[in-house]
């Protein structure tokens, strides 16, 4: 059966399809949780309208993005056993440990208090109602810690013994499974690029409006808390990453060798500029390098020695067998550049409007403008961005929503694809995990239908956030205004039991 046809590629690419598709919701709706939280305090804190009426926006396009992420995210457990029952009866004990603390804990905590958020504007008071959105944003994150944990399992597996009479992988430290050092090292790195996700989206949007001189004061606050959400998460981003490579390097060397098209071993080992070469060859023909760069990002060390591809790809033969053991070499070397390329080019961008919108004390009196004014954007002391350049700016801004969105589906395509051909690393073969019973036909079939379904709900979230984005904040209401001061609502209240819906 030709390879690009069989139902393991199949299978692959519907759960690579309906993975990276529901990871675009995953990263904002972490993100926007916390921002959302954030306002919200500081309206609880000043009483300043403008934190109220963002509050208010952010939050609606929070709710949008979190209803469509859980819609999408059903099936992907789903898929486990219909696609990968033999990775599902190889791996249930332990996979099913983390997932199941993500669903019983996180997933219905975070939706129990996202309903109160919902209904208790005109029921709580706004000190315990702000609880609930934070409550709300702990649990986004516990639940991408669990996912992330079972994840990181699949890159390094700990705490397990595997059980021949049986022929499968049992839990044996599930503590070893949450705590050790990939769970914690990609749960860092997925939170700050999630961040970034966060800050370009609130930025993008505030550029809009901002370009079109509506609903300044709380687009102008928008814009700097997500311009700062931007340079501050980028530059963990940064780190994160480095710390996430460097364990990388010791536990998958054949993935971060395909990220740099190492071939062959080397001390000191170059970082990769741009490479083109025969991977059945095994060797580049065009390379653009710089000396020990490598070494230094994979131990500390300019003049350390970094394993290449041939020489894992030997070791691996050694120690499991005949066979190749390489990833897709161009899609790890630059899916590793897409990810970097998008978040710097994030982070650059976020930069230059922090300094572009910096504080009143560092511009010229003739530079400062009032609380209902667009800020200038000041590129030199005397000098500000001419219309032209100012309308260009917001427009890069704008774009600036998908660079990070681009950066972390190339990061887990990188992540997932590097691992090849393991589906949990030294452990279980991919080709040995997908369901033995499933047609060729049922995988074209099922993979169809979630495709043109998932472009359905593509384009329902694209026309309602477009929507409500383009609406801007919501005039505010006296009840708004005046929450209640104590739990189910004042006695102005008493004769409509239902007050949230009217």
């Amino acid at each position: 059966m030709d390879l690009a046809l069989a139902p393991e590629t199949l299978a692959r690419w519907q759960f690579g399809i309906t993975t990276v598709y529901h990871f675009l919701f995953v990263p904002l709706t972490i993100s926007l949780a916390a921002l959302v939280a954030g306002l919200q305090t500081a309206w609880v804190r000043t009483e300043k309208e403008k934190y109220l009426k963002a509050t208010k926006f952010w939050g609606k396009l929070f709710l949008i993005n979190i209803a469509m992420g859980v819609v999408t995210g059903i099936l992907q457990e789903f898929q486990f056993g219909m696609n990968w029952s033999d990775y599902s009866r190889f791996v249930g004990d332990i996979f099913g440990a983390p997932l199941a603390f993500e669903a019983l804990i996180a997933f219905f905590f975070e939706s129990t208090f996202i309903g109160l958020w919902i209904f208790g504007w005109d029921r709580l008071p706004k000190r315990i109602h702000l609880a609930t959105i934070w409550m709300v944003s702990i649990g986004t994150i516990l639940s991408a810690y669990f996912i992330l944990a079972a994840n990181s399992w699949m890159q390094h597996p700990v705490g397990y013994r595997f059980n021949e009479e049986r022929g499968r992988a049992e839990l044996t430290d599930f503590v070893a499974v949450l705590t050790q050092n990939t769970a914690v090292a990609q749960m860092f790195h997925t939170m700050t690029a999630a961040f970034l996700v966060g800050g370009a989206f609130m930025a993008g949007i505030a550029a809009y409006h901002l370009a079109r001189k509506k609903h300044v004061p709380v687009m102008k606050t928008s814009l700097r808390l997500g311009l700062v959400t931007i340079v501050v998460s980028g530059l963990l981003t940064a780190v994160s990453g480095d710390t996430l490579g460097k364990i990388m390097y010791e536990q998958q060397p054949m993935k971060m060798a395909a990220a740099e098209a190492l071939w062959d071993g080397e001390a000191p080992a170059p970082f990769s500029v741009f490479a083109y070469g025969d991977v059945d060859e095994g060797h580049n023909k065009v390379a653009i390098e710089i000396p020990g760069l490598l070494s230094f990002l994979a131990h500390n060390d300019f003049s350390s020695f970094v394993p290449g591809i041939n020489d894992v790809n030997e070791n691996l033969q050694e120690k499991y067998g005949p066979g190749d053991y390489r990833p897709n070499i161009p899609v790890a070397y630059w899916g590793f550049r897409w990810m970097i390329g998008f978040g710097m080019a994030s982070f650059a961008i976020g930069l230059l409007g922090l300094w572009l919108t910096r504080k009143r004390f560092l511009l010229p009196p003739a530079m400062r403008v009032g609380e209902d004014e667009v800020p200038h954007l000041v590129l030199f002391r005397n000098k500000a961005l001419s219309t032209r350049l100012t309308k260009w700016y917001w427009l890069l801004l704008l774009w600036t929503m998908l660079f990070p969105l681009i950066a972390n589906s190339w990061g887990w395509i990188f992540t997932e694809m590097g691992r090849q051909p393991w589906v949990v690393y030294g452990v279980l073969k991919t080709e040995a995990a997908v369901s033995p019973n499933v047609s060729q036909g049922e995988v074209i079939t099922s993979m169809s239908v979630y495709t043109l379904l998932y472009a359905v709900l593509a384009f329902i979230e694209v026309k309602l956030i477009a929507k409500y984005a383009k609406a801007g904040p919501p005039e505010l209401t006296e009840s708004d205004l005046n929450p209640p001061t104590k739990i189910g609502g004042d006695d102005r209240d008493a004769d409509r039991p239902m007050a949230f819906s009217y």
